[in-house]
């Protein structure tokens, strides 16, 4: 069958090749020193325009045979007006130079990112993407400084949104959906983030109230994409974690054109600071590529793929974990045997055929296939002592355990296994009925196939005594007979999963622009549905549901909505509000319950989302800044409860609970420092859920405030040498319950995630200079850099580990911290 998929696939790619009927201008802006100039507004005399990239680079259509007007202006420079007539299907290089001209400065007003803020959409710079490096390098790195973007692990490239989790997000390169592992339960096993910094040219970020073109998701939509080369280019990345390289170059006729990037990743320097000491080795390796290829004007082809491949091996050995309060301190000290092999390995390939009919309708065919094999192997055991610890100062055996309070042992094990296969063909287009109208549409086909294997248990002995689950039932009449029941696991999953998921998606929007009065108004209205039947194999399952449902068929409507006006005000103000009814249909990870049992029945989580939002643009000390502010109410229905131990979420598998989210979300970006840009971040979330009409509790991602910034500066006499400094604080989340317990009972939450990243690095070789130095002239950039890695060293906890005392039978919750402080160096460089 997948053979099927893919000849079906690629023979529905490569028809419908045609014939010319525009023009197409392309080439680079430059300054006066050959420096390219990013943000040039291109306009032609019959409306349409475009913005050159970070590169200086442009491509712009133009009707044939018709002589054409284009108008080059930027902020600063003196407007280039030129005439054109191609002739069909002519491409022609144009690669104008911009003289300076400061009285023009009061004159032109650019703005390019107006769609943005009437759509609701951050913008990130690419540029800040490569420079502003962590932990864990990648979007997620700067996401996390974003108001209602939760991200407190840096070791993983999860992030949760406005109370939502991890896998109620969308994420799409090129228009393309992508996917991520189902296994992953810790951060120290996640590798590296799909996305590729050094790929990409855009990157917009909506963390709700999206529009219907976008999926069946609940929180957020990250939307990258890839860049078209223009020329021959390598850049490269190295540090004590690993490095990259990136190469793109274009053909001379410029209809084929290539970027490719790999990435190696080992986490060794970070993993070997945790305080389960051990021998890891965490290897992570991808390696991606986007091409393109112009078979005519008319007809382009995309390639993307991406192979994937992550292995960690642990072996610990000891553990010592001191908590409690000062008159109280207490510690955990803890012995391993065993071992953890986990290995996972991820395929992705996609087509995207792009048919430009003529200047306003646009017709695409996508589609992709994703291939994921996961391991998951561990035998663990401990032997874990808590006690009290000597606070005696002067004493030779100062921190170490005096009394033990408990003294047990656990065995872990597990041996899961995991080969998923999914299949997307969709056809996308869009058709401008004028200039400031558009109506765009899509028809999509999923077909999912799992096939998973669940064996896991955990024995726990504490002084002597086996503990067996609070639902193990078996007469014990001690001392009066003697006891012969069998040894139990405290928690025991085993299962085998054979589930194929049929989807049937579709949307049609309309978006439109014009005047109000004096007053821009722009808005946006479209509707999406959602088909899908989950059918589970009852000849390969092992244990089925206990209605003995083995199939279901649901479908579900999504309308939404957005409006935004610009007043005519002396103040540069922009109003938006955007709402609709937002569906997620369940995902095999949210039909399979905590046992293990798939339940094909499960209902789409329902959210009705509002958000009201204002943009204020204004200046301070002459320099452009922009205050965001943005309130936002969901209120949920059929939800499907769930736990998340680090980043591993456990579904129930049962929409018996609904639930509600509300907060404000504030952004102030602007340049602090001439040059740059940085911004200051801050989040209010009150998210809680009702289960069983028991009442509401905190949701696990109810973290109450957010504080977030990204600063970025520079040596004004030396201005090579720069700094950035990315920080976070997020007040704590619930901790998660212990196995088998009911989380109204456990609403302990976890400290606050505090954590400050800094970097510095010196520019060698700067793109805007020229060099006499022949070993500086082999480079377009070099810079070298030094970083420090939660500079604080603060203490920052992801998950609790429950211990339980033997004489008083209370459970204590042991924190799980993550990094502490690291020290790394960096080398950059593009040829």
């Amino acid at each position: 069958m997948k053979r099927i998929y893919f000849i079906v696939l690629l023979g529905l790619l490569f028809c419908g090749l045609s014939f010319s009927q525009s023009a197409i201008i392309r080439g680079v802006i430059l300054d006066e020193s050959n420096n390219p100039i990013e943000d040039v507004n291109i306009r032609t005399n019959s409306g349409e325009g475009t913005a050159s990239n970070e590169n200086g680079f442009y491509e712009l259509r133009i009707p044939s045979d018709t002589e054409v007007t284009i108008e080059f202006t930027h902020l600063g420079h003196k407007r280039i007006v030129q005439k054109f007539k191609l002739k069909n299907g002519q491409e022609l290089e144009y690669n104008p130079v911009m003289k300076v001209e400061a009285e023009q400065i009061a004159e032109v007003v650019i703005s390019t990112n107006t769609r943005q803020s009437e759509e609701g959409v951050v913008t990130i710079s690419p540029r800040t993407l490569r420079t502003i490096k962590g932990a864990q390098p990648g979007i997620e790195n700067i996401l996390k400084t974003l108001p209602g973007v939760n991200i407190s692990n840096e070791l993983s490239t999860q992030y949760s949104v406005r109370g939502g989790n991890f896998d109620e997000n969308l994420v799409y390169v090129n228009e393309i959906e992508v996917y991520r592992p189902f296994l992953i339960r810790s951060g120290n096993q996640e590798g590296l983030s799909f996305v590729n910094t050094d790929l990409v040219q855009n990157v917009n970020f909506s963390a709700g109230g999206f529009q219907a073109k976008y999926g069946d998701k609940l929180s957020s939509v990250l939307d990258i994409t890839y860049r078209n080369p223009v020329s021959f280019g390598i850049r490269t990345d190295l540090s004590l974690l690993g490095g990259s390289i990136a190469a793109e170059t274009v053909s001379k006729d410029g209809k084929f054109s290539g970027i490719a990037g790999v990435r190696y990743r080992d986490n060794s320097l970070i993993l070997n600071n945790l305080e389960t000491e051990g021998n890891v080795e965490p290897v992570f390796a991808d390696a991606q590529t986007y091409l393109t290829y112009r078979f005519s004007d008319k007809f382009h082809l995309n390639f993307l793929g991406n192979i994937s491949l992550n292995q960690y091996n642990f072996q610990p050995e000891n553990r010592q974990t001191n908590f409690g309060t000062l008159q109280d301190p207490v510690a955990l000290l803890v012995f391993y045997e065993g071992n953890e092999e986990d290995e996972y390995a991820t395929y992705f390939g996609a087509m995207k055929a792009n048919y430009f009919v003529n200047n306003d309708l646009t017709l695409k065919l996508i589609g992709s296939a994703y291939h994921t094999t996961e391991q998951e192997y561990f035998d663990i055991f401990a032997q874990y002592r808590l006690g009290e610890v000597n606070t005696n100062i002067g004493d030779e055996n100062l921190g170490e355990v005096e009394f033990s309070e408990g003294i047990g042992s656990q065995l872990l094990h597990a041996r899961n296994d995991l080969d998923a296969f999914i299949v997307n063909i969709e056809h996308r287009g869009d058709y401008k009925i004028d200039k400031e109208s558009t109506v765009e549409w899509s028809v999509k086909y999923t077909h999912e196939d799992i096939r998973d294997r669940l064996v896991e248990y955990e024995v726990i002995d504490s002084a002597g005594f086996n503990i067996r689950p609070p639902n193990f039932s078996l007469p014990n009449e001690q001392p009066y007979e003697p006891f012969s029941g069998p040894l139990t696991a405290f928690e025991d999953i085993r299962n085998t999963n054979y589930v194929k998921i049929d989807r049937l998606q579709a949307f049609a929007q309309y978006s439109k622009r014009t005047e109000w009065g004096n007053s821009e108004v722009f808005y946006n209205a479209g509707i999406r549905i959602h088909n899908w039947t989950v059918n589970v194999d009852e000849t390969e399952t092992d244990i089925l549901n206990d209605d003995g449902v083995t199939s279901a068929t649901q479908t579900v409507f999504s309308p939404r909505a957005q409006f935004a006006i610009k007043p005519d005000w002396d103040k540069d103000m922009l109003f938006r509000i955007a709402g609709g009814l937002y569906y997620q249909p369940p995902f095999y990870r949210e039909l399979r319950d905590s046992s293990g049992v798939v339940q094909p029945d499960v209902k789409a989580q329902k959210s009705f989302h509002v958000v009201i939002g204002n943009e204020y643009s204004f200046k301070i000390w002459d320099r452009p800044f922009k205050l965001v502010t943005e309130a936002y109410y969901k209120g949920l229905t059929d939800v499907n409860p769930y736990t998340v131990e680090n980043v591993r979420i456990r579904y129930r598998a049962r929409n018996n609970a609904e639930a509600y989210a509300y907060g404000l979300d504030m952004r102030l970006n602007g340049e602090f420092v001439p040059g740059t840009e940085s911004w200051f971040s801050f989040g209010y979330l009150k998210t809680e859920e009702n289960i069983d009409n028991r009442g509401y509790i905190s949701r696990p991602t109810d973290q109450r405030l957010k504080f977030g910034a990204l600063f970025q500066d520079y040596v004004p006499n030396m201005p090579d040498l720069k700094m950035y400094l990315n920080l976070v604080y997020n007040t704590g989340v619930p901790g998660g319950s212990p196995s088998y317990a009911d989380p109204y009972d456990f609403q302990i939450r976890l400290r606050d995630y505090r954590r400050a990243d800094l970097g510095i690095s010196l520019e060698l070789v700067n793109p805007t200079k020229t060099y006499n130095s022949k070993w500086k002239r082999a480079f377009k950039e070099l810079a070298i850099g030094f970083e420090i890695y939660n500079m604080f060293n603060n203490q920052n906890t992801i998950t609790n580990t429950w211990v339980r005392d033997v004489y008083t039978q209370r459970q204590f919750a042991i924190p799980n911290f993550l990094t502490p402080r690291v020290f790394n160096v960096r080398l950059s460089a593009r040829f």
